[in-house]
Order: structure tokens, then C-alpha cells, then sequence
């Protein structure tokens, strides 16, 4: 059993464990780990890998094996201070598991992340997005301790699946929005994208109150074959499209697509829901192109009040409990971070 890094792992083999595992995500592709190290200025990247001999193998010739995959990145802050207090290693998705990988394994694999990465970070966590409860005991052996979060997995294996399951009122408002005047633009320009961000900071701004990415990202994430951005326009008094809302996608086409980023200027019109019409536009973008499962990427925790688990809640998803795993590396730096963020979000 051995711990790989970077350049060391078979890349074919990489993909292939990612396509194969229940556990797999787009965030755990070779293509992830490149997206994320083509910005240094904001992230630095990691991946490790386990190879060993599965135990049915034993005493056969063959050869080793990739058994996990672990891609995340620690944030990169301009501002020192800011960088000091702030350093987080996100481990998005999960680590992807073979669906037969040992507690041994896990731990071997988790232990090498914990190990190498607690001197560069306050804390790492895992977001899973599937369920992690077979080696729920071996991430603790390693040191990561299990937290509870929500999340909705929508069912897009049909258009037909899809227009059942998604409650009537939620229906109602993408019906009154299409006939009022919203359009969803499943090919934007770069200036739309950029108008479409200006309404997602706003949002990070003056609800969210976390650091959002700056226009580079998703410059540069709106250019990969991989992300889908379809945004929501309307026209004006002056018959000009405007950017109204929109949601970013990042998928495997055989797999499932993850909602990354959503929002929209709400409020603003009786009978038009941008923020609706783009989660809807993801959840049909991904039953027409035979994705089975749409991610909507976490729901908050089942003991707090999430006004977005509500809105996510009304598109027919299931809600699912895959938690996190955490390992504070700095106490102190943690509890200072956590504090900071909670007087943050409580000021008006």
C-alpha cells in the first residue's frame, strides 16, 4: 500500500476510478485538479492517491491498483493577515473511494492529507455529496470528525421525471416567469457572464457575507467544456437582454451536474423568479443531456434555519444527510475564524 502525489498518478487510471466509484465526482477529475492549478493566484491545489492490491487479489500476480483519489486545494488570500486567518483546505465532493476500499486504505489515504496539509491550513474538510457511513469510522482514525449537512439530489433521468416531481407552486413561478418576459440563455457572452456576476456578488455581499471568487475564475471556468452557464435575461424598457439571474454548472456527462453557483435579482417583479427559472433551466439542462442526477451542492445543517434549503426543497429533490469530515489543525485559528464569520453574517 503506498501514497502517490501528483504528477505520480496514472492519469487513465485516475479518470477511470473517478467514472467507476460511487463516491466519484467531477471535483475529484484529473480536469479539476488542472482547473484549479491554472490559477495559483487563488488556490493550491492537491491531490494523493492510494495504490495497493485489492484483498481478493492477494497472492496473484497482479499488479497494484488505484484504490482513492483525494483532490482539494488550499485558498490563497492577496491579503497576509487575511491569508493567515483564513487558510482552509476543501476537499469538494469527497475523496473518491473504490467501492470495495478498506478501512485500512481510507485511513492510509486520509492520514498522507491530514498530514501534509496541516501545516498549510486552519482546517480541512471534506463537502461529501455522497454517502461516505461505511468508513464513517475510518475518517475518524485518521482524524477527520463527522459533521451533518443537508443537500437535494434531483432525479433528471427524464424530462418526463423531472416535471413530475417538482412541486406545483415552484412550476407555477418558472410558468409565469417564461410567459412574462425571462429568458434562459444557454450559450451567454463573456459580458453576460459578466452581468451575471455582478448580481452573484452582490448576493455574496449582502446575504452570503463569504468570500466569493473574483471575475478571472469564471472567466476562465466559462471557457472549459465542462462547465455549462446558463443564464436568465430579459429585455428592457429599451428592448436590450438583460442579465437577470443565472446558474453555473460543472458535469460528468455520465454521471451527474453540479449547481456551483446560482442566484437572481428576486423581488424585483410580481410574476418573474430568475433565481427559480435558473435552477430549473440546471435540473433540464441535465435530464436533456443524460445526466441521471442533478447536484444542488449542499442545504445547510438539518439543526439551523436555511432559507435555501426551503427554495431548494421545492424542486422535487431528495434530501440526503452525507455530511462533512473536519480536521482542525489550529484550534485556536478555528474558533477565531468561526466567530469572525458568525458576527459577519449577523450584521445587517
Amino acid at each position: 500500500m503506498r501514497v502517490l502525489l501528483g504528477k505520480d498518478i496514472n492519469r487513465k487510471e485516475w479518470s477511470r476510478l473517478v467514472q467507476s466509484s460511487s463516491t466519484g465526482t467531477w471535483f475529484q477529475t484529473p480536469e479539476a485538479y488542472e482547473f484549479f492549478a491554472s490559477m495559483p493566484e487563488l488556490f493550491r491545489p492537491f491531490v494523493f492517491a492510494i495504490i495497493s492490491k485489492p484483498e481478493s487479489d492477494s497472492g496473484s500476480k497482479n499488479k497494484e491498483t488505484l484504490r482513492g483519489v483525494c483532490v482539494g486545494y488550499v485558498t490563497k488570500e492577496k491579503n497576509p493577515i487575511k491569508q493567515f486567518f483564513t487558510r482552509r483546505a476543501i476537499i469538494i465532493g469527497g475523496p473518491a473511494l473504490a467501492d470495495d476500499c478498506t478501512d485500512e486504505e481510507v485511513i492510509a489515504l486520509m492520514k498522507a492529507v491530514r498530514e501534509m496539509l496541516q501545516s498549510q491550513a486552519i482546517y480541512v474538510e471534506t463537502r461529501n455529496f455522497n454517502d461516505y457511513s461505511r468508513w464513517k469510522g475510518a475518517f475518524e482514525a485518521a482524524g477527520f470528525e463527522y459533521q451533518k449537512h443537508l443537500n437535494f439530489h434531483v432525479d433528471t433521468s427524464s424530462v418526463e421525471v423531472v416535471e413530475k416531481n417538482i412541486h406545483k407552486s415552484r412550476k407555477r413561478d418558472i410558468k409565469t416567469s417564461l410567459r412574462d418576459g425571462a429568458v434562459i440563455i444557454e450559450k451567454p457572452s463573456l459580458v453576460q457572464v459578466r452581468e451575471f456576476y455582478q448580481i452573484l456578488s452582490q448576493l455574496y455581499k449582502t446575504r452570503v457575507k463569504t468570500p466569493l471568487f473574483p471575475f478571472p475564475f469564471f472567466e476562465k471556468l466559462w471557457n472549459q467544456p465542462y462547465a455549462h452557464f446558463l443564464l436568465v435575461g430579459k429585455k428592457n424598457e429599451q428592448d436590450k437582454m438583460c442579465i437577470i439571474g443565472g446558474t453555473i454548472n460543472v458535469g460528468m456527462d455520465i454521471k451527474c451536474l453540479y449547481e456551483w453557483f446560482a442566484c437572481g435579482r428576486d423581488g424585483e417583479w410580481r410574476t418573474i423568479f430568475p433565481s427559480s427559472v435558473a435552477t430549473y433551466a440546471g435540473i433540464r439542462y441535465a435530464a436533456e443531456h443524460d445526466m441521471p442526477r442533478f447536484d444542488m451542492m449542499g442545504a445547510g445543517k438539518p439543526d439551523e434555519a436555511y432559507g435555501v434549503r426551503d427554495f431548494k426543497a421545492r424542486f422535487g429533490g431528495k434530501e440526503v444527510e452525507y455530511g462533512r469530515f473536519l480536521c482542525i489543525a489550529k484550534p485556536f485559528l478555528y474558533r477565531i475564524g468561526v466567530l469572525g464569520v458568525k458576527l459577519l453574517k449577523a450584521i445587517k
